[in-house]
Formats: structure tokens, C-alpha cells, sequence
């Protein structure tokens, strides 16, 4: 097998190997990943969520197994700022996004002097990094204050607080401690939504007061209840809830 880094700001996992096809997330600067299979323009790669795309070939560095090793034992640190600058002999190569696995940056021969996030914090700060993205357009498969969609909205904001979370709202909802009722939610806790056939479809991060911060054409706040999230300016309930859980 071998192994590969993003050596770009953000770059499209899409769903088959063409250029057209859907867009399932986004791979930041440093993240490293196994391949799965090499064809003449695209690769299969399994990113370290366990989710599964193909990327172009000329947006990435092969690197050794022994390498990918080394690297994986690399204490994380992201960046902390919506977007923070890569230098290589104090020229500014190009922009990162907040989330970028900057302690990779050295390996790469590049220099990162901005903020950074990634260990343990308190379940207060989730709020704080939430809140960042306000405004934020939805996009699918997006993980950038450029565009982010609910499941990877949800999986940024907690790896800037040192917590790892699958991809999607579904593997999401399987992890943590179910909670019975929204009064025994804290801030920071998560919210997931179903559809009329039962199916986990949305997700936010509770905030205080009966709040939610979730990104549903864009990144914003609405109120929740027993019955689901409500918008005011709909005046009427977007999304039912299905559980709370307690992950942190």
C-alpha cells in the first residue's frame, strides 16, 4: 500500500473519478491518507475518518510508508484562524483554511507561524470555534469557511477542540451518550435530525438557551425544541429532531 499527503489549501474527495462527479468532503493542507488505487489521472485514497474518494493525482505528494508512520504519530495541531498563510523561505506560498494539519508543514519544507488548536479543550470552546463560521455558505462535502456543509461543520468544529469525529452526521450519531431531554444538553452537545423514513440527515451543536448553531444554508443560529429546530424567520420547523448526545 501506499500513502499520500494534500500538499494544496483544499482539495475536492469526489465520489468517482472524474472531474464532474459529486464532491463527498474536502482534504485540507497536511492531512495524510492510505491509497487504495492509482489510475492515470485520479487515486482511491482512505482519508483518517475511513471516508473513501478519489483525488486528482497532481494534488497530492506520494510519501513512504515509513513516512506515513512518522507523521501519524505527530501530535496534531491545526490551525486556529479562518485563514492563515504557508511560507517556504519567508515567501507566502498560499492561504490555508482553519483546520489545516499544519504540524505537517515542516515535513513538507514550509514554515507555519500562525495560531493553532488540536488538543483537549474545554467543552465551552466548542462554542467559541462554532461561532467562527457563522455565515458560512453550505456547500456539500465542504470543510472550509469558504463552504461546509452540517456533518463537516460539526467534524471541524470539534477537531479544533481536540476531539476526532467520523464524517458524516450518521457515524456521528453513533457515537457518545444519548440524552432524554434538551434541558439536560450542555453547550456543546449535539443535535441529529431525521427524515419521515427515520433516517439521520442533519446534525448541529447545541448552544445555550435553547439554541443551535448548525449550517442550513449557512452556517447560522435558530432556536430547538422537543419537536426540532425552528427558524424564526420561516416562522415554522426546518428539521426534527431525532436524539441529543452528549460526545465530549
Amino acid at each position: 500500500m501506499t500513502y499520500g499527503i494534500c500538499t494544496l489549501s483544499i482539495v475536492p474527495l469526489q465520489d468517482v473519478n472524474q472531474h464532474n462527479s459529486p464532491v463527498l468532503s474536502e482534504v485540507l493542507y497536511g492531512e495524510i491518507f492510505k491509497i487504495l488505487k492509482v489510475q492515470k489521472h485520479f487515486s482511491q485514497v482512505c482519508l483518517d475518518d475511513k471516508t473513501t474518494g478519489w483525488l486528482e493525482n497532481s494534488q497530492f505528494l506520494e510519501i513512504t510508508e515509513t513516512d506515513f508512520n512518522k507523521l501519524s504519530k505527530q501530535t496534531p495541531k491545526v490551525s486556529a484562524n479562518l485563514v492563515e498563510f504557508i511560507y517556504k523561505d519567508a515567501q507566502i506560498l498560499f492561504p490555508i483554511p482553519i483546520g489545516s494539519m499544519v504540524q505537517h508543514a515542516a515535513y513538507l519544507g514550509h514554515q507555519f507561524e500562525g495560531k493553532t488548536s488540536g488538543s483537549k479543550a474545554e467543552k465551552t470552546n466548542i462554542r467559541t470555534m462554532a461561532f467562527m463560521f457563522v455565515n458560512t455558505p453550505f456547500r456539500k462535502g465542504g470543510k472550509s469557511p469558504f463552504g461546509i456543509d452540517a456533518d463537516g461543520f460539526v467534524q471541524t468544529v470539534y477537531a479544533l477542540c481536540g476531539i476526532a469525529l467520523p464524517r458524516t452526521a450518521v457515524k456521528q450519531s453513533e457515537k457518545g451518550t444519548v440524552l432524554s431531554f434538551i434541558e439536560e444538553a450542555e453547550i456543546g452537545d449535539l443535535a441529529f435530525f431525521d427524515d419521515n423514513e427515520g433516517n439521520i440527515i442533519h446534525v448541529g451543536i447545541i448552544l445555550e438557551n435553547n439554541h443551535i448553531i448548525h449550517a442550513h444554508g449557512q452556517v447560522r443560529v435558530d432556536r430547538i425544541d422537543q419537536t426540532g429546530i425552528f427558524n424564526p424567520e420561516l416562522r415554522t420547523h426546518t428539521h426534527k429532531l431525532r436524539l441529543i448526545k452528549s460526545i465530549a
